[in-house]
């Protein structure tokens, strides 16, 4: 018998009293073996939420948090599929849905690229690859949600934008464009899903932190916390706590929204 130890302290029992009550709700978080996408998974189980792990190629790192999930006494699986690809979306809706008897309560479409490309350099394909992988998977996922949601009486969907849909930044320009667009559907899918009791919102995340980050970009980690009025990098978590108010009763009345998730950084003076 191996003497090996997990190093790692246990997470403490799910769900989390502190956070809103999601008991008996079912959440489809994209791209949940991203760091952010994590995250959001794991504040989702926190509340007491049944999680669909999605992931397309990373998974190692989504069967790993569904046993994360799972050893703290909550319920989660995980689901492959290629968001670039229509039918996929629907089968990852279907197949969570079916999970727990139809149930499907919150879609956290996170999943997303953010290549650095400058605007000289950028092709058509780099433009079309772009919005297929950021805006159009959310526009199939949420229109498959959707179809479900409305028959169980309602939901909710949230779009994972960024700072950056308001504020461009150098290199980004086809990532830029895809995240105010990603802003725009969220406002018009909550226009048209809102009498069937579906809310849509976004939330923006400022620079969230990831193992490697302040090695790989050491001047932009400076510049950030100094600018930052909370004086630091965001984390999955805070994203996550973000996303699980919007899915819970809490946010019943809030629709067509984006909020920002930045530690303040857009609050600077810009002049």
């Amino acid at each position: 018998m191996s003497d090996v130890r997990d190093p790692r302290p246990p997470d403490p029992p799910l769900p989390d009293p502190r956070l809103p009550d999601l008991s008996g709700r079912v959440a489809l978080v994209t791209g949940a073996s991203g760091g952010i996408g994590g995250g959001i998974a794991w504040q989702f189980a926190r509340a007491g939420a049944a999680v669909v792990a999605h992931y397309h190629h990373g998974e190692s790192r989504a069967a790993a948090l569904v046993d994360r999930i799972t050893r703290a006494g909550g319920d989660a699986i995980a689901v492959a599929a290629d968001l670039t690809v229509e039918d996929d979306c629907r089968r990852l809706v279907a197949e969570s849905a079916a999970w727990q008897d139809g149930r499907l309560d919150a879609l956290v479409n996170n999943a997303g690229i953010q290549p650095l490309t400058p605007l000289d350099e950028l092709t058509a394909a780099d433009w079309r690859g772009m919005y297929d992988a950021n805006v159009t998977s959310a526009f199939s996922c949420t229109q498959a949600a959707a179809r479900v949601m409305r028959e169980r009486g309602g939901g909710s969907v949230t779009h994972i934008a960024s700072i950056e849909g308001r504020h461009p930044a150098p290199g980004h320009a086809h990532y830029n464009a895809a995240k105010a667009a990603l802003i725009m559907f969220a406002r018009s899918a909550a226009l048209e899903y809102g009498p069937h009791g579906i809310r849509v919102n976004t939330v923006s995340p400022g620079l969230i932190d990831r193992p490697g980050l302040a090695a790989d970009w050491p001047e932009g980690v400076r510049r950030w916390t100094a600018a930052a009025p909370l004086v630091r990098l965001g984390r999955p978590e805070d994203i996550g706590n973000a996303c699980v108010f919007l899915a819970s009763d809490t946010a019943d009345w809030i629709s067509g929204t984006d909020l920002v998730v930045d530690g303040g950084v857009g609050a600077r003076p810009t002049w």
